[in-house]
């Protein structure tokens, strides 16, 4: 598994164009969720989108809210969608795991993303979310359901999803600072998806 864990970025790049194809035109079923976290922050808050794809739907909208988006994705053809799409936004490749911009950030998002990565790499980026939050920063993420790592699929390759345990996020997210405003456990209104949401706090 940890080898499949390492070809994400591959993965990703090879299907860049198909995989946001498939994105813009399923039905937006998490859209609740990037509401809830747009009407958490500020009127013209920065945002840090870790994963950002091409761009839509989910940037877009937070673009559409009145946000200013810092976009990474380790897929440069991804990348290049986003700063065609919303040229007045930042768009930068980079691998989330080893980020360091020197700037903090009013918003910290990692959607369908931060669930590629290795369980140790997840309690790695922690330290990523909290070096880039302000005081107050509000930051959300999807994961799976308990610790474990599981193999799925998307155009007949491999994909590589991992979660650690619902206690460990807690206990991350309290050593970062992070106080926990909701979690659902696979909401059947947002495709299934296991979501954290969470405040940093003094």
């Amino acid at each position: 598994m940890t080898d499949l864990a390492d070809k994400i970025i591959g993965h990703y790049e090879r299907h860049a164009i198909e995989w946001d194809a498939d994105r813009r035109k399923s039905y937006w079923n998490d859209k609740r969720w990037h509401d809830r976290f747009a009407d958490a922050l500020p009127t013209g808050a920065t945002v840090l989108d870790l994963g950002c794809g091409g761009g839509m739907p989910v940037a877009s909208n937070l673009v559409g809210r009145g946000l200013q988006v810092t976009g990474i994705d380790s897929s440069p053809t991804m990348i290049s969608l986003c700063r065609s799409r919303l040229p007045r936004h930042e768009w930068v490749v980079a691998d989330m795991r080893t980020l360091s911009l020197g700037r903090t950030f009013e918003g910290v998002l990692a959607w369908d993303s931060f669930f590629h990565l290795k369980p140790e790499d997840q309690r790695d980026v922690f330290r990523v979310f909290g070096a880039h939050a302000a005081e107050n920063c509000v930051l959300m993420f999807n994961a799976g359901t308990g610790y474990g790592e599981r193999i799925g699929s998307y155009r007949g390759d491999p994909l590589y999803h991992a979660s650690l345990d619902p206690a460990e996020y807690g206990r991350l997210l309290a050593a970062f600072r992070f106080k926990l405003l909701d979690h659902i456990v696979e909401d059947p209104l947002a495709g299934g998806r296991t979501v954290w949401l969470a405040r940093k706090s003094h």
